[in-house]
């Protein structure tokens, strides 16, 4: 597989604060990544190192085989930045073909504010967009240049459920089409929902990266709901970590279900499965917690 951009042994500080803590990370092409971690994590900070606007303390960042600091290095680069100022003065069709001219080989207007749901707004000025309408633009000029790889860093920020779930439809098919996409989100669903592979970052570092299979895998948690009259004695059955309503957190749900039947607790509507995204999320980063404080 190809690396479009890699950082190797990157550490970025700001003062007295470390934003990127030792970071080694590629990213190859053809992949959808999801790049989750709470507020502080790094996340950003990665993307900005990946597009050249701030540069590493120590370490390397490599785009396309130069450094991103390079205007020839970024050609085949599209983003989309936490928080964008597009001018509110000029109409959306216009904002198009100003960012489209940049660029080599671009997509035409029409179609990229079509595929993109903006074509009704093409001939109104950008201030007159409500926040969500603005938020769809700014992901579309990502595109535009008919990018290789693209870094999207909290996409939907302002969408509702409806819009959220059709640019997610969008980014489906651009990377079918042959982009390579990262995404950073707080949404867990949108990273369920879009990634193939997660990197999770906490402290600056990079927790865990496997594919969304593996990171469910590795919170080595099973979820086991079921109704019993006797809850409190199934909540102290060896094994259970923790009770939510009518669901147990267990390690080991094989285990667990041996001593629920010897214990001659009655119980029905038995269930179990994985853990989300979002319980596979919180057990890696509190176990990063609690090794960064050992």
């Amino acid at each position: 597989m190809t690396t479009l951009a890699s950082l190797d042994r990157v550490t970025r500080t700001f003062g007295s604060v470390t934003a990127v803590d030792d970071v080694s990370l590629d990213i190859t092409e053809g992949e959808m990544l999801g790049l989750l971690g709470p507020n502080g994590a790094g996340k950003t900070t990665v993307i900005s190192l990946l597009q050249g606007r701030r540069r590493p303390t120590t370490g390397t960042v490599t785009l396309f085989g130069g450094s991103p600091a390079d205007v020839a290095s970024r050609r085949y680069l599209g983003s989309t930045p936490q928080e964008t100022a597009l001018p509110d003065t000029l109409r959306v069709g216009e904002v198009i073909d100003f960012v489209g001219a940049h660029f080599a080989e671009r997509r035409a207007t029409a179609g990229l504010a079509e595929e993109f749901g903006v074509a009704e707004f093409l001939k109104r000025q950008v201030g007159s967009l409500s926040g969500g309408q603005k938020r769809r633009l700014s992901v579309a000029l990502a595109f535009v240049g008919n990018p290789r790889l693209v870094l999207l860093d909290e996409p939907t920020t302002g969408l509702d459920v409806d819009a959220r779930h059709a640019l997610w439809a969008v980014l489906r098919r651009q990377h079918e089409l042959g982009t390579t996409v990262v995404v950073t989100s707080h949404y867990l669903e949108e990273i369920e929902a879009l990634a193939q592979r997660v990197v999770v970052m906490a402290g600056g570092r990079v927790v865990a990266d496997d594919s969304l299979t593996g990171i469910l895998g590795r919170a080595g948690q099973r979820i086991v709901r079921l109704r019993s009259d006797e809850p409190d004695r199934v909540a102290a059955l060896p094994g259970v970590t923790r009770r939510e309503a009518d669901s147990y957190v267990v390690h080991d749900s094989d285990a667990f279900l041996i001593e629920l039947v010897r214990s001659g607790i009655g119980f029905h509507d038995l269930t179990v499965r994985g853990a989300s995204l979002e319980e596979a999320f919180l057990s890696l980063t509190e176990s990063a917690a609690l090794e960064g404080a050992r």
